[in-house]
């Protein structure tokens, strides 16, 4: 099963990247072939129809195609304000927008249909990036996504980490792993040849 696991932010320190690189080596323990890729790498202007009128830019086509090839998905949203991050809203935005010019991607949910994703976030408050996921379900299922039930939501997360990145806690990456877990069980059912 390929997972694909991202982070909507692009901080050195985000405690959602390494919640990210968690959840993408869980992923690998259990077997998926993970590409855990960063937002940062990808050159994606704020979203504009006029700019998207001149031309879909290279780098959106490219996380088109990476989004539509892997079944599973895990998403660590930050929260900012009490909902997710602009940068996670435009990589959607450009992500599900057709593109007229070119018969593959005309379909705006092309990229969106049928995956199943799990939502994880982080963050230093007591709820953990809660609020952020709350807002996120419905954008994921307005953009025909199938969400794993299990979600989880790291409080506390300037202390949850130790010097190589990892979890301290194993209830917290017991909570991580049953998200990873639930997400590859129900891509495998829902998309089994």
């Amino acid at each position: 099963m390929k997972l694909l696991v991202f982070a909507g932010s692009t901080r050195q320190q985000s405690f959602n990247r390494r919640l990210a690189a968690v959840a993408a080596a869980m992923g690998r323990d259990a077997g998926a072939e993970v590409s855990h890729i960063e937002l940062a790498d990808f050159d994606v202007p704020m979203y504009n129809a006029d700019l998207e009128a001149r031309g879909t830019p290279a780098d959106v086509l490219r996380l088109k195609q990476l989004m539509f090839e892997h079944p599973a998905w895990i998403i660590c949203s930050p929260e900012y304000n009490g909902s997710y991050t602009a940068l996670l809203k435009n990589t959607i935005d450009w992500v599900s927008s057709p593109v007229k010019s070119d018969p593959n991607w005309t379909d705006g949910f092309k990229s969106f249909r049928g995956k199943v994703v799990g939502m994880l976030s982080a963050s230093n408050g007591a709820l953990g990036g809660l609020r952020s996921q709350s807002h996120l379900a419905p954008l994921l299922i307005n953009s025909q996504c199938w969400l794993a039930p299990k979600a989880f939501a790291l409080g506390r997360a300037a202390d949850a980490f130790d010097a190589d990145g990892q979890l301290r806690d194993e209830t917290q990456r017991k909570n991580v792993r049953g998200v990873v877990e639930q997400v590859l069980w129900a891509a495998q059912r829902l998309h089994a040849d």
